[in-house]
């Protein structure tokens, strides 16, 4: 008979000799305590595979601007960093925003480079900015 068989019947449990108590209680706690510890070590891979699924997808949409300003304050220098550089509709978007903002002409505005930068701020990060930024206007 086996120890499965022995814990569920009760007769047989109140017949059972303490030693054989104390090693059917050690038999079933190291077992449940090793499938504990599988299904954590399986809940930490996923975790950390759906981590670097989600940074995949974030890293691919990100877009920044570096403002360079030149000696002369008719020309302003601007570097802009995207993974496509063929996309004028963005950079003519993304220059009439920063003469918006800078009360200047698009004409002083000069596109010199456009290269992607990966940007490492987690979803909590991001969100707190948002929340921050929201709560200041």
């Amino acid at each position: 008979m086996t120890l499965l068989d022995k814990l569920a019947d009760p007769n047989l449990l109140s017949k059972m000799t303490v030693s054989e108590r104390l090693s059917s209680a050690l038999q079933t706690t190291v077992l449940g305590m090793g499938i504990t510890f599988f299904a954590l070590v399986l809940i930490w891979g996923l975790t950390v595979l759906l981590t670097k699924v989600v940074r995949g997808i974030e890293n691919k949409g990100d877009t920044k601007i570096k403002v360079v300003q030149s000696s002369n304050d008719k020309n302003i220098e601007i570097e802009e960093i995207y993974e496509e550089s063929n996309e004028e509709e963005l950079i003519a978007v993304i220059s009439a925003a920063i003469a918006s903002s800078l009360k200047t002409s698009v004409n002083n505005i000069i596109v010199r480079n456009i290269v992607r930068v990966n940007d490492d701020t987690p979803t909590w990060g991001v969100v707190a900015r948002i929340n921050q930024i929201n709560s200041n206007l």
